[in-house]
Order: C-alpha cells, then structure tokens, then sequence
C-alpha cells in the first residue's frame, strides 16, 4: 500500500512539473499581451523577441525528429510558438490601429504598407501585414523540414540543430543586457518579466538535469540562468543612476 502511494505520489508530482514547464514558459507574456491591448500600444515590446523564440522552438520540434527528447518539451515549443503567433498578431494590429509607423520606413518604401514578399532585407521583420510573419515562418520551417530529412541519419547534424534549438534560445537576455550595460541603468526595464524569467529558467534546468535530456538543454539552460541572473545584478549595479532617471512604464523589451 505505502509503495503504490508512493508511486502516485511520484506520478502525481511529475505529472504537475510537466504541465509547469509546458505552460510556464508562456506566462511571462501573458502581463505584457495584457498591458498592449489595454494601452493600445505595441511601442514597448520588440518582435525580435518573437524571432528570437519562434526560431528557437521550430528548431527544437526539428531536433525532436533526430532524437527524441521528453514529451512536455516538445509540447511546449509548439505552445510557445503558438503563443508568439498570438503576440505578433496582437502587435500588428495595435500598430496599423494607430498607424505607428516610422517616417523613416515610409520615406523609403512609399508605401505604409511593408510585406515578406517584398524581398527587402532593410524592412527584415518590421512588416506590417501578419501573413507576412506567418509565411516567413512556414518558409523557415518548410525548408529546415527538408534539410531535417535529407540528413536525419546524420547523428552531427542532429546534435547540431539540437545546440543551436536552445543556444538561441538561451540569448533572449543578451539584447536586454547589453542595453543596460550601454545606457548604464534598466530604467524601463520590467524587472518582474526578468524574474519570471529566472525562476521559470531554474526550473526549466533543474528539470533538464533530473529528466537527463539532451546535454545541450541542460548546458544552454545553465546559460540561460547566468544571463537571466547577470541582468537582475544590473538592477543593483545601476540602481544609484536608476534613481536620478524618469522611470518609464515597465515594459519588456
């Protein structure tokens, strides 16, 4: 009797650690989606963030076919893309709601409108139409999907795609880093989306150590952490030159 309560016990607690990291990674973003639609602006959020992750997780799912990792992580990358889907689409359109585009593009373009099939490399991820981002990424998947196949007995190329799935994804902060580093504060910073951030990274490496993933998770998740850790230390580190600034909303990057 003690033995099988242990085990649902045990089954019990890795089912909900599970269900954690498929949908922790997510809930940063959840405030951030919030503050855009009540505010009806996108100013404060990048779309390199929805690159960054949206590359990221298509290169995971590809990894998945070369070797296959834990269930939930799987799960978990095609949520995240979904949920950055949801936050592109939200983004554009706040910004064609208010026309919030720059001068700059209009001057060169002509035109307020910028689209994928454009080809124009000046104008890379600052589209205006959402088809735009979704065929990128049907494309970017596409074509990773075919190079996956051809070379899916190679065990290098695997790891290799493995590697490069979460390293990218581990580099979210350093844009974030290197900002307050230049600017010598994190005012505008959002300091609660950071510390989500950590605890969701510990957790997530923590779970990668315990699951014995793939080595690549478990050393671009102890990374991912450092950089996460790095940035909160900035908070400190610059909190004398923090003062003497206007605080701006706090908004992620």
């Amino acid at each position: 009797m003690d033995d099988t309560y242990e085990l649902n016990l045990k089954n019990l607690a890795g089912w909900i650690a599970s269900c954690a990291l498929i949908f922790g990674a997510v809930v940063p973003y959840v405030p951030q989606y919030k503050e855009i639609k009540r505010k009806e602006d996108a100013e404060g959020f990048s779309l390199y963030v929805c690159l960054t992750l949206l590359i990221a997780n298509t290169l995971r799912i590809l990894f998945w076919f070369g070797k296959h990792y834990e269930l939930p992580l799987l799960l978990q990358s095609i949520l995240m893309i979904l949920a950055m889907f949801v936050m592109i689409k939200l983004c554009i359109n706040v910004q064609n709601r208010t026309q919030i585009i720059k001068a700059k593009e209009r001057v060169l373009t002509g035109s307020e409108f910028l689209y994928f099939a454009d080809l124009d490399a000046r104008f890379f991820w600052k589209w205006t139409d959402f088809k735009s981002y979704l065929g990128f990424m049907v494309l970017f998947a596409g074509t990773g999907g075919v190079i996956t196949y051809l070379f899916l007995d190679i065990p290098i190329f695997i790891e290799i795609v493995g590697f490069l799935a979460v390293l990218i994804e581990a580099m979210l902060g350093v844009p974030q880093f290197l900002r307050n580093s230049s600017n010598k504060s994190t005012v505008g910073m959002s300091i609660a989306m950071v510390a989500m951030w950590t605890v969701g990274d510990i957790f997530k490496t923590c779970y990668f150590i315990l699951r014995d993933t793939p080595v690549q998770f478990q050393v671009c998740g102890a990374i991912q952490v450092t950089i996460d850790v790095a940035i909160l230390a900035q908070v400190y580190l610059y909190k004398t030159n923090n003062n003497v600034h206007t605080r701006a909303p706090t908004r992620s990057d």
